[in-house]
């Protein structure tokens, strides 16, 4: 008997005060206290399209080096160098910014640290310049002056 009493408090214990237990782990965790960081919106490139007829965001090329671009690109920023260039960037943390490369990884690299420097509308060009080309839509191309192309902050007026 008196191992059977012992044992459904061990099981009581394990029922009650383990999960109390845990959760008082996992709130003190260094992870607890941070947002949860958001996965940047995909943009097909139809629905970019749609979206520049009333342009009401930003939009950046973060391609290194110079591959082309999409009219009207705003900025280009290297993608391993945007929080380098905040001066550039709207200093509203809910304004909405379309990142773009040409293939879509530089791109997607550059939204998650937009997002993790507490943007909160980031939005990113489904397969890049490749597929807003293969879509049908033009690039520009223009001949970069001054300095290399892969040089990370341009202005767009080179």
């Amino acid at each position: 008997m008196r191992f059977l009493r012992r044992s459904r408090k061990v099981r009581t214990f394990q029922s009650i005060l383990c999960p109390i237990f845990i959760s008082i782990l996992l709130l003190g965790s260094p992870a607890a206290g941070r947002d949860r960081t958001e996965e940047p919106a995909i943009l097909a490139p139809q629905e970019l399209h749609d979206l520049l007829k009333e342009k009401n965001f930003l939009l950046v090329n973060v391609h290194i080096p110079y591959e082309g671009e999409i009219d009207p690109t705003d900025l280009f920023i290297a993608y391993n160098e945007i929080d380098m260039h905040l001066d550039q960037l709207p200093p509203d943390r809910n304004a909405q910014i379309v990142v773009y490369c040409r293939s879509g990884h530089m791109s997607s690299l550059a939204a998650k640290e937009l997002l993790e420097m507490g943007y909160k509308n980031i939005f990113d060009l489904r397969g890049g310049m490749k597929a807003w080309e293969a879509a049908g839509y033009p690039l520009l191309y223009r001949k970069k002056e001054g300095p290399s192309a892969s040089e990370s902050a341009m202005s767009i007026d080179y």
